[in-house]
């Protein structure tokens, strides 16, 4: 059996910028333990498995995997995913398409060049103590952004937002992978465990995802959930209304662009990230 498939580039401003994607169709017939044995092999942050299509109601189904488990939801697959489907799998080629994933129903748009999601309302969980992040890190206390404070939040995903001073606090970041892990499963309360450090400078926001996967420290190149995440951040203590470009994947040679437009009224969260997405290949997987 042989698997068609396509390898995009996702919040890349051109080729083999940043975060790769693997998108899988006429998979009917693959387990899960398959899906994920695929989804090691390719070895992408994600891999996404097109489960049901309807062309005629612009709607689709996914499954989401790293190397090494499912995902509920993931930015940059769906952006990535849905651009294929708009743009060589719907003959129609539409603008709004709809994107089932295992939390719920996306709603993505496209605009010019641009893909856009809407992510569900966030969920704030605890807040933490800097002095947590020095028993595994090499920040100081001084590096800390003090007017703000250190959360996790979920938009589907769950990621502990880490507010720092400076672009060279965060290119310097060294984790202990060990203690990093010990504070992680202490103290998270999903099975989605992972850190987002971003800072300010010069009004540029940057950021760097970092998570435990197969016993290693992985850094993401863009981390689209973790962006949705941060933006209802920014939204809850920063600012009502955000439009921004949010920079991933510099310190790792693989530069993002995650772009931000949302606003906060009451309780409501209006959250949408997009980006950019670039064709690389497409083949056939042997099954």
């Amino acid at each position: 059996m042989n698997l068609p498939f396509y390898i995009v580039d996702v919040f890349a401003e051109k080729k083999y910028t940043g975060n790769q994607l693997a998108v899988f169709l006429d998979v009917d017939a693959l387990s899960a333990d398959e899906m994920q044995k695929i989804a090691r092999e390719i070895n992408f942050a994600e891999s996404t498995f097109i489960t049901k299509m309807q062309p005629e109601k612009n709607y689709a189904s996914i499954r989401i995997f790293t190397p090494e488990h499912e995902m509920q939801f993931a930015g940059h697959p769906v952006i990535g995913t849905s651009w294929v489907l708009m743009n060589k799998i719907f003959k129609n080629q539409p603008e709004k398409i709809t994107l089932s994933v295992p939390i719920g129903e996306i709603q993505v748009h496209k605009s010019g060049d641009l893909v856009w999601l809407q992510a569900a309302q966030p969920q704030f969980f605890d807040v933490f103590s800097k002095e947590d992040f020095l028993s595994f890190s090499n920040l100081t206390s001084t590096d800390f952004d003090d007017d703000l404070q250190i959360q996790e939040v979920s938009t589907g995903s769950a990621f502990v937002i880490v507010p720092l001073k400076s672009k060279k606090a965060l290119e310097n970041l060294i984790l202990d992978k060990t203690k990093m892990d010990d504070w992680l499963l202490a103290n998270c309360q999903t099975n989605h465990r992972a850190l987002y450090f971003y800072c300010f400078d010069q009004d540029k926001l940057y950021s760097r995802m970092i998570c435990i996967e197969n016993n290693q420290l992985i850094e993401d190149a863009a981390t689209g959930s973790a962006s949705t995440c941060l933006q209802a951040f920014l939204l809850k203590y920063y600012l009502a209304e955000i439009k921004m470009t949010n920079h991933q994947g510099d310190f790792i040679k693989r530069p993002s662009q995650i772009y931000f437009d949302g606003k906060r009224s009451a309780t409501n969260f209006d959250i949408k990230i997009g980006g950019k997405t670039q064709f690389i290949a497409k083949g056939e997987w042997e099954v």
